[in-house]
């Protein structure tokens, strides 16, 4: 049997409005109060157990991949909300939207500072080859025998950012 992920927990100031608005958002059922839990079911297998914290809440980063029409979709939710979005995980290209491995990708924030993805196409499957690659497209790790010298070694896996159109 392949392991498969069946929850994780949100840390969340108001579990049931950070629930309604993920899966407002992202057109998901609507969120299940089980005990303690806010659960937003995304996939087949798979909740979001938001749970009420009065502690720290350290960001999380959750990713979907989504269709294009559904992209569109959300993308319209998010600007009737006005929420700010942006084109890259560390917030400096606001109100763009990435195309990277060719497909079209934004990040945004929940009320807890926990920033949420939509992507329409995985990163890194188009390769170098795309139009606009992935700026982390890097080789696949494999195990092997450990060398404990100061590398760096030969073979060692690098990641190297991807320029974009000579930029």
């Amino acid at each position: 049997m392949i392991a498969k992920l069946n929850h994780t927990i949100v840390a969340a100031r108001d579990r049931k409005a950070s629930a309604l608005f993920l899966s407002e958002l992202l057109d998901l059922p609507p969120p299940l109060l089980l005990g303690p839990f806010a659960a937003v079911t995304v996939g087949d297998d798979l909740t979001l157990d938001f749970l009420d914290t009065d502690q720290e809440i350290h960001r999380q980063h959750y990713a979907f991949r989504v269709s294009d029409s559904e992209f569109d979709r959300i993308f319209a939710r998010i600007e009737e909300r006005r929420l700010p979005y942006w084109a890259d995980p560390h917030q400096k290209k606001r109100e763009l939207i990435n195309h990277w491995d060719d497909g079209r990708g934004l990040y945004f924030e929940d009320p807890n500072g926990h920033l949420i993805e939509i992507l329409t196409r995985s990163y890194g499957t188009a390769g170098t080859q795309a139009e606009n690659p992935h700026p982390l497209v890097a080789e696949k790790l494999a195990a092997g025998p450990v060398d404990s010298s100061p590398g760096p070694h030969p073979g060692d896996a690098v990641c190297h950012e991807q320029p974009r159109n000579g930029r």
